[in-house]
């Protein structure tokens, strides 16, 4: 690795242009892996690439999709596909608080123990993070970004009351049907996206949702991983999941990643509640909009 390798955790809210920045310090080099946490993300970043360089240089790999051009030289990948010993210029991984998650934490742990690039090596992320970053990659710097806009907590709302351009968040398939179905009974029309959808369906979903054919989109947690769209306001149908072991509620932070989705850019947005899902706690929504969380302690390997 070269001597003047450089590893930066860039931490902040959502909606702080992370990753952006990290494409654009990509860029700027002649290789480049990123890792992202979900396909959909992933396709999304592979897209933007694309419309930069062109398709002849860059590949996008996840768990369902693989291009890999001969002459590639930046990698778009989930997290768990990123190639290793490639000795790419920059590698950077997103969305590196999942170091914490029960399920996936230890693929995030291992990249950030290990994956590292020839040049520059980042980490974006929760804030929460960094105490662990500083304790595990003692030569990381730190780079804080600030939300570009505001987020604001609506109270309750029902489902029929609910504006145009709104996310409505279930955390388990059937909510989401249930909910799609009630919203094209009143509103006219709803987009659904959760990672159980084949891509070719997800995409058409989002492009559905994104070009206005529809006002409302539908989806799992899934869109709390940094995907772009155009959302003014989230409302929650619930705020507990199974996490794959057990029904637990979702942690503030973990709410505010979600909520994080409304407003983009400078545009500000609004969070709240819907269904049956209770309202938030005062100290809770205050936490999401002051972006105030306990620092992520445990994580996963």
């Amino acid at each position: 690795m070269a001597a003047e390798s450089r590893v930066v955790a860039v931490l902040g809210p959502t909606n702080t242009g992370k990753t952006t920045y990290a494409i654009e310090r990509m860029l700027a080099h002649r290789t480049g892996v990123i890792g992202l946490p979900l396909r959909l993300l992933a396709r999304e970043v592979y897209d933007r690439i694309v419309a930069l360089r062109g398709p002849s240089i860059v590949a996008l790999v996840t768990g369902e999709e693989r291009i890999v051009p001969p002459r590639t030289q930046y990698w778009v990948c989930t997290v768990e596909a990123m190639p290793e010993g490639m000795g790419a210029d920059l590698v950077a991984v997103d969305e590196i608080q999942l170091c914490a998650d029960p399920e996936r934490g230890h693929v995030f742990t291992d990249r950030l123990l290990r994956a590292r690039g020839q040049h520059e090596t980042l980490f974006m992320g929760s804030d929460t993070m960094r105490g662990t970053i500083a304790a595990l990659v003692p030569e990381a710097q730190f780079m804080r970004r600030e939300r570009m806009s505001e987020l604001i907590y609506s109270g309750q709302k029902k489902i029929s009351r609910m504006r145009p351009r709104s996310a409505i968040v279930g955390f388990s398939v059937e909510n989401v049907y249930a909910i799609a179905e009630l919203i094209r009974r009143q509103k006219g029309g709803a987009a659904v996206v959760m990672g159980a959808l084949s891509p070719r369906t997800r995409n058409a979903q989002v492009a559905m949702y994104q070009n206005g054919e529809v006002d409302y989109l539908v989806a799992t947690d899934a869109i709390g991983m940094g995907l772009n769209l155009d959302v003014d306001h989230v409302a929650f149908s619930a705020l507990s999941k199974f996490d794959g072991r057990r029904m637990r509620p979702l942690a503030p932070n973990e709410l505010a990643q979600i909520a994080g989705r409304a407003g983009r850019g400078l545009k500000s947005g609004t969070f709240g509640v819907t269904g049956d899902a209770p309202p938030l706690d005062d100290h809770v929504a205050r936490a999401i909009m002051d972006h105030q969380f306990t620092p992520q302690q445990k994580i996963n390997w």
